[in-house]
């Protein structure tokens, strides 16, 4: 003991307990000192918690004794916790009570440690017996619990007894192992009943299901051949035994003959269910294809052109999906559904239709066979009812699509745990990015999901619930005015891994942008939609409503457009708004006269025509010239610059022009100033030219009434 150093370590548990441990060299001790990070993780086995106090007892010999003093004296300001040396046992003593120090140490404790490895070894075997115990029981609890029933008695009877001899190993692999874990053997014990118990339950179920499914006519045939030898062995019976057969085998024909064409049929009506999800299939990718169009394509001919021949050539596709003997499969499968079985000569009242039903297609496709199956005769399929369920079911699609947007970006934005990932230009910009999108969700939620579904059984009527919400429909026209600058600053961050982020949270396929444009389609689709309803609901009671409906909706497409070409106009420098509501807008080649313009300008006035975009407002008409960008998406879109206006005050109008029937005449100042505006065709003329005499008699009439107020008056 003299040559060794003791260390003495106490920790902050409740039992206070001390262990030791000892080291030869100086070196090891102060090893042990400096690194106390290691010394708690190598000790924490034992007692774990903060060492706080060690006690060294220093060797006996001088040479030992010096040299510790030297270097404790030298480490101790680096030494991680407090340590006090001792001189003797007796110094010990005053820190430690003798009872928990063994006789070495001047205590009581009996101590071998021989006997201890012993009993150490012991129990790690046994701690290690137990592990492997436990697995293995957990791996075949796991293995019995996964398993699944099988579908036939032959397959569940040698699965119960694949079962069972592993479950005798595991018991015998548990006895060797000296089974002592009386609760665990128990537990085993009664999980294993339970499954032993579900396996014969499922045996059961499929003898029974096996003989649930035994040819019934094997069965008749067998009898009547059974018959047929009573017969041949001169039974005294044989007058009743053979109508019995005979009629044994013409309900076998019979039967075996209806089960040939319900197989027949049920086969072409799976041939039919393929090809209907083939058109479902196609339905969906051309719609995937329409929500891809990028609304800046559109913005000029070339991209317009090449969109549009890029959706003939998927419609092209569509012949491939024609179902040109649906109808006749119909009328079979109603026939044959119907017909009544006779069985021993007596006509049953229960058709096949009400003895089973075969789920041929899906919820969606149901409506193409209504008809046929309620045995109503009509001629045509209730295709209102289902434009009904399309305009609900894509409203609950659109409604759940918002949510997830705002929830997966827009809410994101302002998530502290995704702030290093947003990049500074997007700071304060979630109402540019997403505009009112928030106020059309809050509507189509709590309101107008709603009041459509009270019309699910009266599609007829659903214009009412259009026209009631018309005003509120409106508010698509901020969201398409703020959607320029939506595009500007999606392009600017589109690649950032914040988005990159949401949409791998959202398993989104697209991205946001996609997204984004969804309010532009809804609110388009809407007028799709009320055109299928007036087309199916010809002289109903709500077909003037639809009507109304679909015009007040055009009517707003048409605001939401003219809005988008309006904050376009750059260089006018009064208010827009003052010049009351924009009526029409459009392009127009245009030539200018003045009486008093010199000739030369006058002669290339006639001869060059501009080419002006018009604003026709109910208080003034802004000529602006459109100007094409050279940059992408919205940046793209063409602006107007402003370069005159014309006070619907003060203007008259000529219909007709050079007698050219697409030409018509603005002018005022008693014809000082002549602007010729040639129309694309001459339908867009008529119409301008009708707006415009509307205009004017409009103001005519309001100065007579202030005319016949004044002099009333007086």
């Amino acid at each position: 003991m003299l040559m060794f150093y003791h260390f003495f370590f106490r920790n902050h548990v409740k039992e206070n307990k001390i262990s030791y441990l000892w080291g030869k060299k100086w070196m090891c001790v102060s090893v042990f000192f400096l690194r106390s990070e290691f010394l708690h993780l190598s000790c924490q086995g034992s007692f774990p918690g903060n060492l706080n106090l060690v006690l060294v007892l220093r060797p006996s010999t001088f040479f030992q004794r010096t040299l510790s003093d030297f270097l404790f004296k030298f480490n101790k300001d680096e030494f991680k916790m407090k340590v006090v040396m001792l001189s003797s046992v007796t110094e010990l003593h005053a820190y430690i009570d003798p009872g928990q120090l063994t006789t070495d140490l001047g205590g009581t404790r009996e101590y071998c440690h021989d006997s201890w490895i012993s009993h150490r070894t012991a129990i790690e075997a046994f701690a290690l017996m137990v592990k492997t115990t436990a697995q293995t029981l957990q791996a075949f609890g796991t293995e019995l619990a996964e398993t699944e029933l099988p579908n036939d008695a032959e397959a569940t009877t040698s699965l119960l007894h694949t079962h069972s001899l592993k479950k005798d190993k595991m018991k015998v692999f548990a006895e060797d192992a000296c089974w002592t874990l009386d609760e665990t053997e128990t537990a085993f014990d009664d999980f294993w009943e339970r499954h032993r118990t579900k396996l014969e339950q499922c045996l059961q179920l499929r003898h029974f299901e096996q003989h649930f499914r035994e040819d019934v006519l094997d069965l008749a045939l067998s009898l009547a051949s059974e018959g047929d030898r009573l017969i041949e062995n001169s039974h005294y019976a044989e007058d009743s035994i053979r109508p019995k057969c005979s009629e044994l085998r013409g309900v076998c024909e019979e039967i075996s003959s209806s089960l040939r064409t319900k197989k027949s049929l049920l086969l072409r009506a799976l041939e039919l269910h393929h090809a209907l999800e083939k058109a479902r299939r196609w339905c969906e990718d051309g719609i995937f294809l329409l929500a891809n169009q990028p609304v800046d394509r559109c913005q000029s001919q070339d991209g317009a052109e090449a969109a549009l021949q890029e959706l003939e050539r998927y419609l092209d596709t569509a012949a491939v999906h024609i179902l040109s003997d649906r109808g006749a499969i119909c009328c079979q499968y109603e026939a044959v559904l119907n017909t009544p079985l006779r069985v021993r000569g007596k006509k049953k009242t229960k058709t096949m239709e009400n003895l089973f039903f075969c789920p041929l297609l899906q919820p969606g496709d149901i409506f193409l066979f209504s008809d046929h199956l309620s045995g109503t005769g009509g001629d045509g399929f209730p295709e209102a009812d289902h434009v009904m369920n399309e305009l609900l079911e894509t409203e609950r699609v659109y409604v759940e699509e918002l949510l997830c947007v705002l929830e997966g970006y827009a809410a994101e934005m302002e998530n502290p745990a995704m702030a290093h990932l947003l990049p500074s230009s997007l700071h304060s910009k979630r109402d540019v990015l997403f505009g009112n999108m928030w106020e059309i969700y809050q509507f189509h939620k709590r309101t107008f999901l709603k009041e459509l579904e009270a019309y699910t059984d009266c599609p007829e009527l659903v214009g009412r619930c259009f026209l009631e919400r018309m005003k509120d429909l409106q508010i698509y026209e901020a969201y398409c005015q703020n959607k320029p600058r939506s595009e500007s600053l999606w392009r600017q961050c589109s690649d950032c891994a914040f988005f990159q982020e949401c949409q791998k949270k959202l398993e989104h396929k697209l991205g946001l942008d996609s997204y984004l444009l969804k309010p532009v389609q809804r609110i388009t689709k809407y007028q799709l939609l009320l055109k299928e309803l007036l087309k199916y609901s010809k002289g109903c009671n709500g077909c003037d409503d639809l009507q109304e409906a679909l015009s007040s909706i055009l009517g707003i497409l048409k605001a939401v457009n003219d809005s988008m070409h309006l904050i376009a106009i750059t260089g006018y420098e009064g208010n827009l708004s003052d010049l009351g509501r924009l009526l029409m807008q459009g392009s127009f080649s245009v030539w200018t006269e003045h009486k008093k313009g010199h000739a030369k300008v006058k002669d290339l006035a006639r001869f060059k025509p501009m080419q002006r975009h018009l604003f026709l407002h109910e208080k003034a008409l802004l000529f602006c010239k459109r100007r094409e960008e050279n940059g992408e998406g919205y940046e793209k879109a063409p602006s107007y610059s402003f370069k005159h206006s014309l006070s619907m005050s003060a203007v008259g109008i000529t219909e007709n022009a050079k007698g050219d029937n697409k030409k018509f005449e603005i002018w005022c100042n008693s014809r000082d100033e002549v602007f010729i505006v040639q129309a694309p065709t001459a339908e867009i003329k008529t119409s301008w030219v009708n707006e415009i005499r509307k205009v004017l008699t409009e103001q005519l009439k309001a100065c007579r009434g202030n005319f016949e107020m004044v002099e009333t008056a007086l």
